[in-house]
């Protein structure tokens, strides 16, 4: 596939990651594998390609590999009427408060029933489609059981402007979370490489500084409250790799409650007596620039109620 110095023109200055997400209707994140597999050629620039390299006068663009990005037949997903809990609106974005449990958009095994589902039916036609037909909408995701904010893009315009915010690192994101055990330090930062795991593909992992495949993973973290059995932990974000509280809180050692890809104690290990329903990992705060009006906006979403179930039995 080829995209000409014409075709390019207008897209002068994006980042080439998010163009070609756009363009072949994937994620982004399969868009810098192929750029980092050497799968992604500029010309005239013969050196190998960045995901953050941005598209100047003249360059041109090929994907060596054609049946990498080979679309699949495109499934636009069915409207569902999911209840959404909605804290702003207007033309150009909505911010929600996801409710955990709730699957981002149709993948393997949730071909409905998601955000995606939900969107359709309260916006109708008007979502962004540069995420492709079956993320309508969305420019960030979280996992199944986190619960908390998400903005979602409703033209392919605030969806670019969006994606580039979060690409540079200009969104704000802040997660509270129930930890198991006693933090030694009350402040911390974790910053290290992250890759996917070498035999457990379903899961990401803490790797050496040197590793090629390694990506930049950093969270500061504060205790707002320990006792027995855990803690009650505020992280904030300064960069969004795949579970990345997830792996860095239990490569610390203080695992997420509940998490059972990373945690430990399996699903039956109980919270002071109190069954632990999900892991505990809640997106409290989004701060983020307007992608019409340029104004820097911020949201705020309360605890669960079974979050703040559990965090009342933390104890001295």
């Amino acid at each position: 596939m080829h995209f000409s110095t014409d075709h390019l023109r207008p897209h002068r200055d994006s980042r080439v990651d998010l163009f070609l997400a756009a363009e072949l209707g994937r994620s982004r994140s399969f868009v810098q594998e192929l750029i980092e597999a050497g799968r992604v050629v500029l010309a005239p620039n013969p050196e190998r390609l960045k995901a953050s390299y941005k598209i100047r006068a003249g360059d041109e663009l090929s994907v060596v590999d054609e049946a990498l990005v080979a679309k699949e037949p495109p499934v636009v997903p069915e409207g569902q009427d999911i209840p959404l809990s909605i804290l702003f609106e207007d033309e150009a974005v909505l911010v929600l408060d996801k409710a955990p449990g709730l699957v981002v958009h149709p993948a393997a095994g949730h071909a409905d029933g998601t955000l995606v589902n939900a969107l359709v039916h309260h916006c109708g036609g008007s979502l962004a489609g540069r995420g492709g037909d079956a993320r309508l909408g969305i420019v960030h995701r979280l996992d199944k059981d986190t619960s908390g904010l998400m903005v979602v893009a409703k033209t392919d315009l605030a969806h670019e402007r969006l994606a580039a915010q979060f690409a540079d690192r200009d969104v704000h994101k802040t997660y509270q979370a129930l930890c198991w055990g006693q933090f030694r330090r009350p402040v911390g930062t974790c910053l290290n490489k992250m890759a996917r795991h070498r035999i457990h593909r379903q899961k990401m992992a803490v790797v050496s500084p040197n590793s090629t495949a390694g990506k930049e993973a950093h969270t500061d973290y504060r205790v707002l409250l320990q006792g027995k059995p855990g803690a009650w932990v505020e992280c904030l974000l300064h960069t969004g790799r795949t579970h990345q509280i997830r792996v860095h809180m239990t490569h610390l050692g203080y695992p997420i409650a509940g998490d059972q890809l990373y945690g430990r104690g399996g699903p039956k290990r109980l919270w002071d007596g109190e069954e632990v329903p999900r892991q505990m990992l809640h997106a409290a705060k989004l701060a983020f620039t307007h992608p019409m009006t340029g104004k820097e906006i911020e949201f705020e979403a309360p605890l669960p109620e079974d979050f703040k179930r559990l965090l009342a039995r933390i104890g001295g």
